[in-house]
């Protein structure tokens, strides 16, 4: 549960801006999302695997 504190005299929109900034670090939004439906762990290591590749070539491709 996310607790923001708002002072005195603050304005409402500011207050607004820091729960959004805490919410986004907090990735719930993300974890809702992954939780929707379920995916195998032999399918999400390829997924990774996949993405790792992916990244290492765009590395390599950087170098030359």
């Amino acid at each position: 549960m996310l607790i923001i504190p708002v002072k005195d005299g603050e304005n409402i929109d500011r207050a607004l801006k820091r729960f959004k900034r805490k919410f986004q670090r907090t990735k719930a939004m993300k974890q809702l999302r992954d939780r929707k439906q379920f995916i195998k762990p032999s399918v999400r290591n390829r997924q990774q695997l996949k993405k790792a590749q992916y990244v290492q070539k765009m590395k390599n491709n950087e170098e030359f």
